[in-house]
């Protein structure tokens, strides 16, 4: 074979060895996440992209308050490379899911870093996400560990972080925007939960609920009467059911007191993809959209 010939099979022979590399290069498996709930689930898709694959314990328009894993869900935190969840006491279960799935890689608390609002109960209140600027905490905190298992990919989670971080400022401005022309004697909402305390606290509106921070035990008929008074004595309309509850208690209260409930807000779970709120981002938008329109009516 001539010489010109053994550089010509050569080259080809660099070019399939390149070619072959780059492929596999590319087509490297995503990093397996698991999270808590379908609020995180979304976080973590938006700065994770096509880099990561994750999976959420607890489903869409689902009770986190009342979960309990089950064995598929051990088998499948057991194939994982990271676990975020968010804290605060929210996943009481966490602890022991990981020993059941010998669960051996790192474990992300979403909400390190927030200022916690304490509950009446003497607990925390879980609720953080509810206020969009902890949301950016959530996110950078999901982006440093990524970055830690991944370190390929690193530049990759800190440009997507970058444009979701813009989104959510533009949506926080908005959100001011638009509940600063209700009066503040009209911020009065009734919820089904105590969920929204971050959100009140962040936007100027008092929120009250007849159950606490959990949805797994009913209020007292003590309880229920005295916000039935205080509805009636204040002259409040925005009643609102929330996509995660039971909606008999708020329907006895709104016949009780006159008023009309308002559509669902979505506390702690997004909504189905083809929903009002398929994003952590669409779900602030509308909740405030719907709280927006019934305070106006108080």
């Amino acid at each position: 074979m001539r010489s010109s010939d053994i550089r010509r099979c050569f080259s080809a022979l660099c070019l399939i060895l390149v070619s072959s590399g780059s492929t596999a290069w590319a087509t490297q498996p995503p990093i397996r996440v698991v999270v808590s709930f379908s609020i995180l689930e979304d976080i973590v898709h938006e700065v994770g992209g096509s880099d990561v694959a994750v999976t959420s314990l607890i489903g869409r328009d689902a009770n986190e308050h009342v979960f309990e894993p089950s064995p598929d869900q051990v088998r499948l935190l057991a194939q994982a490379r990271l676990l975020v969840v968010n804290g605060l006491g929210l996943e009481g279960w966490v602890t022991r899911l990981i020993q059941s799935a010998q669960y051996r890689g790192p474990l992300v608390v979403a909400s390190e870093g927030i200022e916690p609002i304490a509950a009446t109960e003497g607990s925390t209140d879980p609720h953080a996400w509810q206020d969009p600027r902890n949301g950016i905490v959530y996110a950078r905190n999901i982006m440093r560990a990524l970055a830690g298992i991944d370190p390929e990919h690193a530049e990759a989670y800190q440009q997507r972080l970058r444009g979701y971080e813009a989104q959510f400022e533009t949506l926080d401005q908005r959100v001011r925007e638009r509940l600063g022309e209700i009066p503040p004697g009209k911020r009065r909402v009734i919820t089904t939960h105590d969920a929204f305390a971050y959100y009140g606290k962040a936007y100027g509106v008092a929120f009250t609920a007849p159950e606490g921070l959990n949805t797994d035990s009913e209020p007292s008929a003590k309880t229920i009467a005295e916000l039935i008074r205080q509805i009636r004595r204040d002259g409040i309309k925005a009643l609102f059911l929330e996509n995660i509850s039971d909606p008999r208690l708020m329907e006895t209260i709104a016949r009780e007191t006159g008023a009309t409930l308002g559509p669902r807000l979505y506390s702690d779970a997004l909504s189905v993809p083809d929903g009002p709120a398929p994003t952590y981002l669409r779900m602030i938008e509308y909740n405030t959209a719907a709280l927006r329109e019934g305070m106006l009516k108080n």
